[in-house]
C-alpha cells in the first residue's frame, strides 16, 4: 500500500517556524513538497495573533489513520493544548486529503473525516497548497474539483489575507 496526504500546518503561539519545521523533519524521507510560509488571520472569530501556516505533500506507507496519528503526535511534542475551538495554538496539524493507491479516500468518521471537511472553504489551506501543486484537486460533496477553482469561489479579500511570508528555513 502507498499513499499520498496532503498537510496543513498552522502555529501563532511560540516559536512559530519551529514548530512548522519540526512538522516538515518528522516527515523525513515521506515528505514530497512544502510550500512557502504564509501569515494569515485567524479562523473562527476568536481574537489572537496572525497564523504561519505551510502545506505539506507526503507519500509514504501509511494508512489514514497513520497520517492522522502522525498529525496528533506532532501536535503533542508541540505541546499543544485544546482550550478553546478555533483558538490559539502552537501548532494545528490537519489531514486535508490522502489518496492510497491512487484513489482518494472519503470518509464520515467523525475521527477522520476525509477529505477534511471545510478544507474547500479555507484560502489559508488552498493557498499555499495550490503553491506546491498547481494542478491539485480536491474531493468535495459536489465533486472532484480543481484547487485554483475553490481559491477562485472564495471571497477575494479572504485569499488576499493569505499572505506569502517567504520559505520556512
Amino acid at each position: 500500500m502507498t499513499s499520498r496526504a496532503v498537510l496543513s500546518a498552522g502555529s501563532n503561539i511560540g516559536d512559530r517556524h519551529a514548530h512548522l519545521r519540526s512538522v516538515v523533519e518528522a516527515l523525513g524521507a515521506d515528505l514530497r513538497r512544502v510550500s512557502g510560509l504564509y501569515l494569515t488571520p485567524p479562523w473562527g472569530g476568536v481574537e489572537q495573533d496572525d497564523f504561519a501556516n505551510i502545506t505539506v505533500v507526503a507519500e509514504g506507507a501509511r494508512t489514514p489513520r497513520e497520517w492522522l496519528e502522525l498529525c496528533r503526535r506532532l501536535e503533542e511534542s508541540a505541546q499543544r493544548v485544546r482550550e478553546v475551538r478555533w483558538g490559539p495554538r502552537t501548532l494545528d496539524v490537519d489531514v486535508v486529503s490522502v489518496d492510497v493507491d491512487g484513489e482518494t479516500v472519503v470518509s464520515d468518521d467523525p475521527e477522520l473525516t476525509l477529505p477534511h471537511p471545510r478544507a474547500a472553504d479555507r484560502a489559508f489551506v488552498l493557498v499555499p497548497w495550490l503553491e506546491v501543486e498547481p494542478q491539485a484537486r480536491l474531493w468535495t460533496s459536489d465533486g472532484v474539483r480543481a484547487v485554483a477553482d475553490l481559491v477562485s469561489a472564495l471571497d477575494p479579500a479572504e485569499v488576499a489575507g493569505v499572505r506569502r511570508a517567504g520559505e520556512l528555513g
